[in-house]
């Protein structure tokens, strides 16, 4: 926060209210840019700021000048600096660079706010530069531009090590796999998602093989393995789809890493000293019966800003969620504060939107990794089987003391969100290798009896009428055998707001 309130500036450029003051504490508190400790004034290194996609130029790079020069037709390279001092630059270990990517400079200039094409930079400015990248992950904020010919001195030199906030806050921070609402079209979605990915860095793609024992298996087919930044982040995903390209795709609740540390079993035989540990995502991956071991789920520090009416809402919330350490503390005479720790797993899905229930929409939340990374807990993992067959992708892990009332929840809402069919579908909810939760969906039922109008078949003759319900019930039968049911992104939320 500021030290000294009374230097908060006042200030809205619509209005035109304190716009020549705030360019007078820009000139006044924001120190000119240093020179580099080996600055010769010949050698070029432009650090990237900023970096985005346009269709017909391809990708943009806003760049401060740190030494140097730089002109049209140059040829240049980028470098991905490391972090060391400016004592180490010339005994530390040289910067990361590929000797087979150098392109040429094809537009050069400044921002004013319009690009105005100068032809060149000189140190101390800053402006874009158009080499002709298609990815902006050639060029993340924080990489250093320079001329080809200078590459092999560059990379001993010392680099400003800057993320502008492509750094480690561009690591995702949940994933989930993607699948395309019809099964045919997931070379289209690979399509799609890469030309989002252009302008969003945000994005981490990764292909699924969509075999039965693998993410999507026989219910969604072949996907992608996509990292967000939070869930608002998938929430604008999936609508970019559907407006930039008109792909409606199925996303899966966010993957939750449990850390699993097997114990001496009759199955598993290991040795007291040298427990095994591994770390799973994939829900399938789950140790089944005949196995001990404890389970460590990821724990997460939340804050939480509100008004003060709300504050047994939202206590009862933390609490319903596992959480613990929970502090308040008065920011204001009408607002507190929330602390808490609370699991990833149980943020990842609801909070937020309860969360906003129960605060009338004015609470505000942030959460960061915690301390103690990981927690023991008391977890059990709950499968959802639709006909007596396990669906992977909505398997769903809880506490073992609420996994009965949440299996009845989604069992529920899948009765609702699932669409009839020819045959029964039952839904199962398992546990422990227990059915806790069950519901029935009703199939359709065509009336044999009648051809036409309520003209009755047989005339009466009830043999006739038992054939005809004995051959409908055979086809039945086979259709409960031979039917899939279809999942929709509904099916998936009712999972996620569980």
């Amino acid at each position: 926060g500021f030290e000294d309130p009374d230097s908060i500036l006042l200030t809205s450029a619509r209005s035109r209210i304190g716009v020549s003051e705030l360019l007078e504490a820009v000139c006044r508190d924001i120190p000119p840019p240093e020179d580099l400790p080996d600055d010769d004034g010949k050698i070029l290194r432009a650090q990237v700021v900023d970096s985005w996609f346009e269709p017909l130029r391809g990708v943009v790079c806003l760049v401060q000048m740190l030494s140097g020069e730089l002109h049209e037709n140059s040829r240049i390279s980028i470098i991905e600096p490391h972090a060391k001092s400016k004592d180490e630059a010339k005994d530390g270990v040289p910067h990361n660079y590929n000797t087979k990517e150098h392109f040429s400079v094809q537009d050069v200039g400044m921002v004013l706010p319009q690009r105005l094409r100068t032809g060149s930079l000189r140190r101390g400015q800053l402006g874009y530069v158009i080499v002709g990248l298609r990815d902006p992950r050639q060029a993340r904020p924080g990489t250093i531009i320079t001329l080809q010919k200078d590459l092999s001195t560059v990379v001993n030199m010392y680099l400003p090590h800057t993320s502008f906030g492509g750094g480690d806050e561009s690591k995702s921070v949940l994933y989930a796999s993607v699948h395309p609402f019809e099964g045919e079209g997931f070379d289209e979605l690979v399509a799609a998602v890469e030309r989002l990915a252009l302008n969003d860095t945000g994005l981490e793609v990764q292909k699924t093989s969509g075999n039965s024992n693998n993410e999507g298996g026989p219910y969604l087919g072949p996907g992608l393995r996509v990292g967000f930044q939070g869930l608002l982040h998938v929430e604008v995903f999936q609508q970019r789809l559907v407006d930039e390209h008109g792909l409606e795709a199925i996303v899966t609740p966010p993957k939750v890493p449990y850390r699993i540390t097997y114990l001496q079993s009759k199955n598993r035989k290991i040795s007291v000293d040298a427990p095994e540990t591994e770390t799973i995502e994939d829900l399938s991956k789950w140790p089944g019966q005949g196995f001990r071991f404890k389970v460590e789920e990821p724990i997460v520090d939340v804050r939480i800003m509100a008004p003060m009416d709300y504050a047994g809402n939202i206590m009862d919330l933390i609490k319903r969620k596992r959480g613990t350490e929970m502090e308040t503390r008065p920011i204001d005479e009408s607002t507190w504060l929330f602390t808490a720790t609370l699991p990833w797993g149980e943020v990842v899905t609801s909070f937020f939107d309860e969360l906003k229930n129960c605060s009338a929409g004015y609470a505000s939340f942030d959460h960061k990794p915690s301390s103690e990374p990981f927690r023991e807990a008391n977890l059990s993992k709950v499968d959802i089987m639709l006909n007596g067959d396990v669906v992977d992708p909505l398997a769903f892990v809880c506490h073992k003391d609420s996994a009965q009332e949440q299996g009845r929840v989604v069992c529920k809402k899948l009765h609702e969100v699932l669409p009839r069919q020819q045959f029964v579908i039952v839904i199962q909810a398992k546990a422990d290798s227990k059915i806790i939760a069950s519901e029935r969906i009703r199939p359709y039922r065509k009336d044999v009896l009648t051809t036409g109008g309520s003209k009755a078949v047989g005339g009466g003759d009830i043999t006739r009428k038992k054939k005809l319900l004995e051959k409908q019930k055979r086809g039945k039968k086979r259709a409960q055998s031979t039917g899939r049911v279809a999942l929709s992104q509904q099916a998936f939320n009712s999972v996620i707001t569980r």
